[in-house]
């Protein structure tokens, strides 16, 4: 109770006292100092951010909802709302931007993942087959289908017949991840998929695939990848980068699953909870990537 009366009363009143008076010692504002004083990436953005949204400037909160066509010129609008001289701070402009191109990318690029995610799998679009087929050509490419409904998806890790099915919670979102993954780097995802089909470590490929773009999209909605994407991208984060993710969870999770060596995989959903802390955790940590690195022995 003492911790939440004291967060009110700094960030409603001392808080404000406190910048103003930091101000006219050092003649720079807050989001100044955050752009000198904290290096590229996650630490930088997410403290301007905080600023951002703890200003009572609505010229400063409206920077949050900008979109990336108009983010110069919402620096420029911060510039003079705060009567920053560029020319005593002409590092500041370019350091603002980048953080103001990452924070709106970063809700971008959520809206983009979810509507991938609300795309049903539909059997009549010739691009969403044409999507299945090809994952079944990149992992499987010594053996042919015998029909497009057949228990050879089993073989891939898919429950039914007809892969559409297991599509429905993540949509065409995890098919894509699926295939983005085996496309971009299909050593790895053929290893995985040997691992997978292990007589006894065993577990289906498609269907955790699927759960682990639950898993990331999950991150993604509660803001939990704001330090990873900050760190990744040097401005935008992109879709690329949400579906490079997806391959470190993929890739990682394997070894993972591999090293813990489950009884059964009826015990999946105990280690994936616990793979899930494990990135949580590596999340926390301001100077995150998960990317994807492949040794080369």
């Amino acid at each position: 109770m003492f911790g939440y009366i004291w967060q009110y009363v700094y960030t409603s009143f001392l808080r404000y006292w406190l910048k103003w008076l930091i101000r006219q010692a050092t003649g720079t504002c807050e989001l100044q100092r955050i752009c000198s004083g904290y290096k590229p990436g996650a630490s930088r953005t997410t403290k301007a951010e905080y600023s951002l949204q703890s200003s009572k400037s609505q010229v400063l909160k409206a920077a949050l909802e900008t979109s990336k066509e108009n983010s110069e010129q919402c620096v420029d609008q911060i510039i003079k709302e705060k009567n920053i001289k560029p020319q005593k701070d002409p590092q500041f402009k370019g350091s603002l931007h980048i953080c103001l191109l990452q924070i709106s990318g970063y809700s971008s690029l959520y809206t983009s993942v979810e509507e991938l995610r609300k795309e049903i799998f539909n059997s009549d679009n010739p691009e969403h087959e044409k999507m299945l087929l090809k994952l079944w050509d990149l992992l499987m490419p010594t053996v042919k289908l015998e029909s497009r409904i057949t228990k050879q998806w089993g073989d891939i890790g898919f429950q039914g017949d007809d892969p559409k099915t297991d599509f429905r919670g993540m949509g065409l979102l995890g098919l894509i991840n699926l295939v983005f993954f085996s496309e971009n780097y299909t050593a790895e995802a053929r290893q995985v998929l040997s691992h997978a089909n292990h007589p006894k470590l065993g577990y289906s490929y498609a269907i955790v695939g699927i759960n682990l773009t639950e898993m990331a999209y999950s991150l993604l909605k509660s803001g939990a990848l704001k330090p990873h994407f900050y760190n990744t991208a040097q401005g935008t984060p992109e879709l690329w980068h949400f579906h490079q993710l997806y391959c470190y969870l993929a890739y990682q999770f394997d070894k993972f699953w591999v090293a813990e060596q489950p009884e059964s995989i009826m015990q999946f959903n105990q280690y994936r909870e616990k793979f899930h802390s494990i990135v949580k955790t590596h999340l926390q940590d301001p100077d995150v990537s998960l990317s994807l690195s492949i040794s080369s022995n």
